[in-house]
């Protein structure tokens, strides 16, 4: 047997307590883990939980519209409110365009090959910023936003254009070519809404008309705001918006229009789906805790197998704690209770018993499992809204609560296990120095050894030798 073979069995020995210790770390990290698991299922009741007591939630609307051309859509604050608005849509926001004519190139063959020089218009050319009346007066934006164009190195319609589109203005300029020597100068704005006109000065009689003749001058579609007209005859009243979006005529709706049209119903009301999704939701979490807590606590007596936290009483009995809150009733701090007065059980009662939670459909199956009906939900809501409302916050405050105690009992062992672990990985390491240290010596002792051997078998030879050499 070599010596090497004879120290790494000795060592083996020797590091049995190591061994141990990393054995229990694995063990440890394996539990927490499972802490972990459970830890993040009981924030996701908590954080479903959160959500249900939210005043958003409860003032959350759905929007609907009569129109098809007219999109309702609502917000999640504060301001919603339910409501209804009839309207005519006016008129729809668009951009002005301006456009004009012009000779853009002569042609001519050079060398057999056609050659196209740009025309210069000769135009000084000044696009100023502001708004037309419904006569088509301009009034200039206060305070004044114009430029006068630098045509210096040339006056073509492409070298217009050009121009303006380096110049910082919400106008946008681009040549259309109708031919080789003509094209149509067109100037844009960028944005919808009355008070984003311009007006475009120096191309005055300049371009082409219809028939060919020079000595048109620019054509212009203003630019126009959306407008509602809501009601008729004296009540009636017109709201305007640079663009196709409307907010206020409902609190926490949004509408949207596309085309000119009459007899449009926008419809916001309250969104009892959303709260009971969110209550489903509520329920859901709970459930998948429970589930967590479940599994890792599980024994199996067939195999006699055990989950990482099966001895674990703290995250055994969450689960009893869980499903006692639901098979007792509720019963939940009063919203309404002043403290400054003496509690009175009729009067200023510090609690409200509602009791059980079927009244808006959660129940509780023979498996342990909550369920949750959304059509007794909605049908209770809507026959007691306020009734129904504080009752089930009140029901995700006590479990928000809960969730938020058992996690933090739970935050505290993993805490704990990780202090356990980063102690033992200490001694794990000083035991690494050790036993280096006792390879070492065991290296030097056999090498000693080899060495005495080696000495004592050549003195073997060298006695044989002499033996012989005397018969």
């Amino acid at each position: 047997m070599s010596t090497s073979s004879v120290i790494s069995q000795l060592m083996q020995v020797e590091a049995a307590p190591q061994t141990k210790l990393k054995t229990k770390v694995q063990n440890a990290q394996t539990a927490v883990a499972s802490y972990q698991s459970v830890n993040a299922n009981l924030k996701a009741v908590k954080s479903a939980a959160d959500a249900m007591t939210q005043l958003s939630t409860w003032r959350a609307t759905k929007a609907t519209s009569s129109s098809s051309s007219v999109t309702a859509t609502t917000t999640t604050g504060l301001v919603n409110t339910a409501g209804r608005v009839t309207f005519d849509v006016k008129s729809v926001a668009s951009a002005q365009s301006t456009t004009i004519k012009l000779a853009t190139n002569t042609v001519s063959v050079q060398d057999g090959k056609t050659v196209k020089t740009p025309v210069d218009t000769g135009a000084s050319v000044t696009v100023s910023m502001g708004k037309y009346d419904e006569n088509g007066n301009f009034t200039p934006a206060n305070p004044p936003k114009s430029v006068t164009l630098d045509l210096t190195d040339g006056s073509s319609p492409d070298k217009i254009a050009g121009k303006l589109n380096s110049a910082g203005l919400d106008v946008r300029a681009y040549v259309v070519n109708t031919s080789d020597t003509e094209g149509v100068l067109q100037f844009t704005g960028t944005k919808t809404g009355e008070d984003y006109g311009f007006q475009v000065t120096g191309l005055e009689n300049l371009g082409i008309d219809a028939n060919g003749n020079t000595g048109a001058s620019p054509a212009t579609t203003y630019s126009k705001s959306a407008s509602l007209q809501v009601g008729s005859g004296d009540t009636a009243y017109t709201i305007k918006s640079d663009t196709n979006t409307f907010t206020g005529l409902i609190p926490g709706v949004t509408i949207n229009v596309t085309k000119e049209e009459t007899g449009v119903t926008v419809n916001a009301t309250n969104d009892v789906a959303g709260i009971a999704n969110k209550m489903q939701a509520v329920v859901d979490s709970i459930n998948a805790a429970l589930g967590e807590i479940k599994n890792q606590t599980a024994y199996d007596p067939a195999t006699r197998k055990a989950s990482p936290l099966t001895g674990d009483f703290m995250v055994r009995e969450m689960t009893q704690t869980v499903l006692g809150k639901i098979s007792t009733g509720l019963t939940y701090d009063n919203p309404a209770y002043n403290k400054n007065l003496p509690e009175d059980a009729t009067t200023n009662p510090k609690t409200k018993t509602f009791g059980s939670l079927s009244q808006f459909g959660i129940s509780l199956s023979r498996d342990g499992q909550l369920s949750f009906d959304a059509n007794a939900f909605t049908s209770a809501y809507n026959a007691n809204p306020s009734t129904i409302q504080e009752a089930a916050i009140g029901f995700a405050q006590n479990f928000k609560a809960l969730a938020d105690k058992q996690s933090t009992s739970v935050t505290a062992v993993i805490t704990g296990r990780k202090n356990e672990i980063d102690s033992i990985n200490d001694q794990i390491s000083n035991w690494d120095t050790r036993l280096a240290t006792r390879r070492e010596a065991l290296q030097r002792q056999y090498a000693a050894m080899e060495t005495a051997l080696g000495n004592m078998k050549n003195q073997s030879t060298w006695l044989a030798g002499q033996i012989s050499s005397l018969g």
